[in-house]
């Protein structure tokens, strides 16, 4: 059975990968960076400012298969840096609502393109 796909115009793919597949109900989004669309670059700043822009890149996917950060049923977070949690976890209680969804918050040692966060969904479809 073919993949179904979702790709949004404002988000960068960096490498082989699809914005996100479709599963049963389930809408699995790959990891964002923080790239800004319209110049294909890192965003600069610090981590609110890169947390920030994973988010609206992923809210754009989401958009694109017709959902929202409501429907959101678990994130995962890639930090370089755990010294940065408050300040991403701000970022991310200012961009979702309550009841929040399910999170895991890893530390890594790099991220792609000197990224100091990247960020996945997994978003359930009504």
């Amino acid at each position: 059975m073919p993949r179904k796909v979702y790709n949004a115009e404002g988000a960068v793919a960096v490498g082989p990968y699809s914005h996100a597949v479709e599963s049963g109900n389930l809408l699995f989004l790959s990891g964002q960076t923080p790239l800004d669309a319209t110049t294909g670059k890192l965003v600069q700043g610090d981590i609110s400012a890169q947390t920030r822009q994973c988010l609206e890149n992923l809210f754009q996917v989401l958009a694109a298969a017709g959902l929202g950060p409501d429907d959101v049923v678990k994130v995962n977070v890639f930090l370089t840096d755990m010294a940065n949690f408050s300040a991403m976890n701000a970022v991310y209680a200012s961009m979702f609502s309550s009841p929040f969804p399910a999170r895991t918050t890893i530390g890594v040692a790099a991220l792609p393109l000197g990224a100091q966060v990247e960020i996945e969904l997994v978003a359930q479809q009504k």
